[in-house]
């Protein structure tokens, strides 16, 4: 059972309208679709998956986690809108992957199975609960000493307002109207102390950019929307 409060009612009914179509290339989470080969090889590269214990906090419809599994990793994915969970399940069913899901907060998890995780992500969550520094702090306590944590969120600032809403919701329409809330934007600066305040210590940083005309992401040094961090537990 769910019992967990940091969540957005708001939050998760879009998520939970859109479920049918979490791996519709062509949907509204085709961004999703794009950036994962980037971000999957950047995971493995730190941190190389085969035969890790592996998390996925916000996993969705399980585009990342089932990637992470076919890479050799054993994966549990976990989220708190149930019916993209079905979906992960069932297409992880149909494509073989070594991933299970259930439908629990990190907070719950934490408690129930501390120090369990080689590596932990977190990404493109964070942005969408009212406390995102108790999902870093479970994101802590769920790893092992030495395991690794991927954070990934967006920049507060008034270019993260003018790329990832503006353009992206309303000029581009790459994103449906309302996918985000600028006061829930996240500086790096901000996310490197909470996590370093809950034993995290930062050993990468990527910026990942958005090409309108081919369509395509890259990662690359420029923080200045949407990042990602990469950490180990001291």
């Amino acid at each position: 059972m769910v019992t967990h409060t940091n969540s957005d009612a708001a939050e998760l009914a879009k998520f939970q309208a859109l479920a049918s179509r979490w791996w519709d290339p062509e949907s509204e989470f085709w961004p999703l679709h794009a950036i994962n080969p980037r971000r999957l090889e950047w995971i493995d590269s730190l941190a190389p998956l085969r035969g890790k214990r592996v998390l996925d906090v916000g996993c969705g419809g399980g585009i990342l986690a089932e990637s992470m599994a076919h890479r050799g990793a054993d994966v549990l994915g976990i989220d708190l809108a149930d019916k993209g969970l079905k979906v992960a399940a069932l297409h992880a069913a149909e494509s073989k992957a070594s991933v299970a899901y259930r439908h629990i907060a990190a907070e719950e998890l934490a408690r129930e199975m501390p120090a369990s995780f080689d590596v932990v992500t977190c990404m493109e969550m964070l942005e969408h609960v009212p406390d995102p520094e108790q999902v870093v702090a479970a994101c802590s306590a769920l790893l092992k000493p030495g395991g690794w944590a991927f954070f990934s969120t967006i920049n507060r600032s008034p270019l993260s307002w003018l790329v990832a809403i503006f353009g992206a919701e309303r000029v581009l329409k790459v994103l449906p109207r309302g996918t985000h809330d600028y006061a829930k934007f996240i500086k790096p600066a901000e996310l490197k102390a909470t996590a370093a305040s809950f034993g995290l210590t930062l050993c990468d940083e990527k910026g990942l950019r958005y090409n309108p005309v081919t369509k395509s992401f890259g990662l690359g040094r420029w923080m200045g929307v949407n990042y990602l961090l990469a950490m180990r537990k001291v």
